[in-house]
């Protein structure tokens, strides 16, 4: 008997999503927080030729935002095509996207703001007598009519995300929300220094930015703090402009760093390590300046249309762009990061103690740079910088392999202890490294990363016990810091005190350092206290746990001995038997890098041609 036919199976149907949902799909792209909104609305008025900016937020732009400006305004048809989809001035052929010259340009902003808000939109030409209001709530249309006000426009959120409580419930606090907002304030002002801009929040105005005379005097106003310095150049078509600190002032990340293209101040991981690899030596991998960077080049040379807020870019010949920054950068900070030749009188010192200085590398304009992927496998490079500013945090528990196999004795870390106290110091080599002999070969300890691992793991041991020692200054250091740095500070002063940094503000963003670790007292109060408040930042995407332990490392990172301190005899072994204290994990430093290396004598028998 034949089998039966199988049943047609029910199939879903397609069909066209309602319009209300489409909006606010795409408001999941446009609007991911009140500072993606307070962006959108700057950006629409700085393209209507504002020349003066408002913005008043209310529980970090959460419970209301309201943008106005003195652009040119819309009438009734203008303004009520704006807050339809796909609706803009800014383009309207293909030529147009391929060579944008706008901030906005993809009309969706004020539909997608609409669709999760209250939402009321008020403008007037200046050559109307009257002018029209828009009201639209959770994107359905609440009536148009007709409005007095001055010439402009005038946009107000009320209750963001109010129908999408699913979103709502991943905004962070309301301290953090508002630091957004000035970041956010902050990048805009860069981007067009002729503008006057300010910010009023919670019924207090906070930061006024006044019109600049370029964008040296807008870094200027907003670096106040800072000694920034000037670079200037052009090369293969890409012009830049830049306004830097020392390397000495850099932070971990790049949080600090402003980088425009073409008048869009955008966040890109590659320019930013660009910029950093431009100071060469001088700056440790996974830290970058703060300061400004303008790059100019060919609008055709530049897609802007490659993320939903426009916060990106793509370059036609990135290596172009890319080495034209670092080149000029380079050369106006007096570095060459490309190259690397020992001079003579290093070449002539002795293997061990004592040391003559070593003279810093010497520029080569003419020698090219390495291409991306070269320089992607060489320490301080781009890639090298990136994976630095996400410190692996290892596991406390001991695992095997972490100390050289043969050369100390023993491939097992829970032998390490005794290996380390059995080695034998020969001395210090290039102020850098402890040359010792061991049971079984020659063993090579880089002196930063071992003393640092000594530092990581007595803090962590001290702030799981409660009991990190304080070290108070006599007087208290000021620090000023960005929006964000104060805001992590005000919700995160007593996690700060659990770490062993005594800091509160003192004003909106002044920071009173009145105590640090007694463990790290060579480190500089500033350096301490914005590392961590930079390493807490990015507790959203870390374990709790994992972000005290990173901001632990970092600052132990501060503390430790540095390349190119001189150690005396007493020290070296000192270290040794710091290290052998907590042989159990310091095969690497906390943020990843091996502590030693070893070289067994059958390496070094056959290296000598003994076998």
């Amino acid at each position: 008997m034949a089998p039966a036919d199988p049943e047609p199976t029910s199939r879903p149907r397609v069909r066209a999503l309602p319009s209300a949902l489409v909006d606010q799909i795409a408001a999941g792209e446009v609007v991911e927080r009140p500072a993606s909104v307070v962006k959108e609305l700057v950006e629409n008025a700085i393209d209507a030729g504002a020349r003066e900016i408002r913005v008043e937020t209310e529980q970090g732009g959460i419970a209301r935002i309201v943008v106005s400006d003195d652009g040119h305004g819309m009438d009734r048809d203008d303004a009520e095509l704006a807050v339809s989809r796909h609706a803009t001035s800014k383009i309207a052929t293909l030529a147009d996207l391929q060579a944008i010259g706008t901030l906005g340009f993809r009309g969706e902003a004020l539909p997608s703001i609409a669709s999760v808000s209250r939402f009321s939109l008020r403008t007037r030409p200046h050559d109307a007598v009257e002018g029209v209001e828009i009201r639209i709530e959770g994107g359905t249309p609440h009536g148009t009519s007709v409005a007095g006000g001055s010439p402009g426009t005038t946009v107000r959120v009320d209750d963001l995300f109010y129908n999408v409580p699913a979103r709502r419930k991943f905004l962070k606090g309301l301290a953090t929300e508002s630091a957004h907002v000035g970041e956010t304030l902050a990048r805009l002002a860069l981007s067009r220094p002729a503008l006057r801009l300010s910010w009023t929040r919670d019924g207090r105005r906070v930061r006024e930015w006044a019109s600049a005379r370029d964008g040296y005097q807008r870094a200027l106003q907003l670096f106040a703090d800072e000694k920034l310095a000037a670079v200037e150049g052009e090369r293969d078509g890409v012009r830049v402009r830049a306004m830097l600190s020392a390397a000495e002032r850099a932070r971990t990340g790049a949080g600090q760093l402003y980088v425009s293209v073409n008048g869009r101040v955008v966040r890109d991981r590659t320019l930013a390590r660009a910029v950093a690899f431009s100071f060469g030596s001088t700056l440790p991998p996974g830290r970058f300046p703060a300061g400004v960077v303008w790059v100019e080049l060919d609008p055709e040379r530049v897609d802007v249309n490659v993320h939903p807020q426009k916060a990106e870019v793509r370059f036609a010949d990135a290596r172009v762009v890319l080495d034209g920054i670092t080149r000029i950068l380079a050369a106006g900070l007096g570095q060459s990061p490309f190259r690397r030749r020992e001079s003579p009188r290093a070449q002539a010192a002795p293997l061990l103690d004592p040391l003559e200085p070593i003279e810093p590398l010497e520029p080569d304009a003419s020698e090219p740079p390495p291409a991306p992927d070269e320089v992607a496998a060489r320490e301080g490079s781009w890639t090298t910088r990136e994976s630095a500013a996400s410190p692996y945090v290892p596991s406390m528990e001991p695992t095997e392999g972490m100390v050289a196999e043969g050369a100390l004795g023993s491939p097992r870390a829970e032998h390490a202890a005794d290996a380390y106290l059995g080695l034998r110091v020969l001395g210090q080599l290039a102020r850098t490294y402890l040359v010792c002999e061991g049971p079984r070969g020659l063993v090579v300890i880089d002196q930063h990363a071992a003393d640092e691992r000594v530092k990581f793991a007595r803090l962590a041991t001290a702030h799981r016990d409660g009991v990190v020692e304080i070290q108070r200054l006599l007087i208290p250091e000021r620090v000023e810091l960005s929006e964000r740095e104060a805001a992590i500070l005000s919700e995160q002063e007593r996690l700060l005190l659990s770490l062993g940094l005594e800091a509160r503000l003192f004003g909106e963003r002044t920071a009173l350092v009145s105590g640090t670790p007694a463990l790290l007292g060579r480190s500089a109060p500033e350096r301490l206290l914005r590392d961590a408040l930079a390493e807490l930042s990015s507790q959203g995407s870390r374990a709790f746990g994992d972000a005290i332990d990173t901001a632990l490392a970092t600052m132990a990172c501060h503390g430790a001995i540095r390349a190119g301190d001189v150690l005396s005899p007493a020290e070296q072994r000192a270290l040794l038997t710091s290290l052998a204290s907590v042989a159990s994990f310091a095969g690497h430093c906390p943020h990843g890098r091996p502590i030693l290396h070893a070289v067994s004598l059958d390496e070094l028998a056959r290296r000598v041609g003994r076998t």
